[in-house]
């Protein structure tokens, strides 16, 4: 069951992203939660979302624009190394939370907020559309991504910030998987500093099959770029995510 539900899901985020700019990550790392303790499900969605993106690269790289990649994409690898050393950080923490008669730990907490954050910004139109001035691109980047180490939450801000910077969706698109690629690199090469990764060894099957899947959905993505559109899909989303986020923090999941 758990195979079928992480390879629908990576085949669909990966096909949302060349519509939003985000998805993938957003969507992926709360199903992994499912399966993983969560600064693993974080590590496996980073592994399934490098692969695809240098996927993507190969697909749409070309259209990337120099300068975004240097006033965006630069700030957001320092940001993504402080993220993912605040996860390492959060992960070894023995911290038990009593939250009236629930029972959790500060990284489930933590996490499920995060979740809980990005899936409004699926919801509520005014966040859903939210664009911000690009006079705050270098904080953006390293805003975005910090929470791309942390969480893997990445992309909603990166598109908030970049969407005012007039680019084509070809060029919009692009650049946000370039700067993608870079923060992966540095978050990646940070947990594998942090973390066992012989837990993930034991799920290297689940986590190909999420990666071809992912990018089987980017090459639908890349043909039907100009002729779909997405709001019922992250309306969708966006609920599932609450709802994973809310089991996240009872300690459930």
């Amino acid at each position: 069951m758990e195979y079928i539900v992480i390879i629908i899901v990576a085949f669909g985020a990966s096909m949302l992203t060349f519509f939003s700019g985000f998805g993938l990550g957003t969507m992926l790392t709360p199903v992994f939660i499912l399966f993983f303790p969560p600064e693993f499900a974080v590590a496996a969605t980073a592994i399934v979302h490098f692969l695809n993106n240098i996927f993507k690269l190969i697909l749409v790289g070309k259209h990337a624009v120099k300068s975004v990649i240097i006033r965006f994409g630069l700030p957001a690898i320092v940001g993504a190394y402080f993220g993912a050393l605040a996860l390492g950080k959060l992960a070894h923490s023995d911290t038990i939370l009593h939250i009236g008669p629930i029972e959790t730990n500060f990284l489930n907490v933590v996490m499920a907020l995060l979740i809980f954050t990005f899936s409004l910004m699926e919801l509520l139109p005014r966040l859903k559309n939210l664009e911000i001035s690009k006079k705050f691109l270098i904080p953006g980047g390293v805003m975005s991504g910090f929470f791309g180490g942390l969480s893997g939450h990445q992309g909603a801000l990166r598109s908030a910030f970049l969407v005012k910077l007039g680019l084509s969706k070809s060029q919009f698109v692009a650049s946000g998987v370039v700067i993608a690629c870079l923060v992966d690199t540095i978050r990646i090469s940070t947990y594998a500093m942090s973390f066992d990764f012989a837990v993930l060894e034991e799920s290297l099957g689940l986590i190909g099959l999420a990666t071809l899947s992912a990018f089987g959905g980017a090459l639908i993505g890349k043909r039907l770029l100009e002729k779909v559109t997405i709001s019922f899909i992250q309306n969708l989303v966006g609920i599932l995510m609450i709802l994973i986020s809310i089991l996240l923090f009872l300690g459930v999941l």
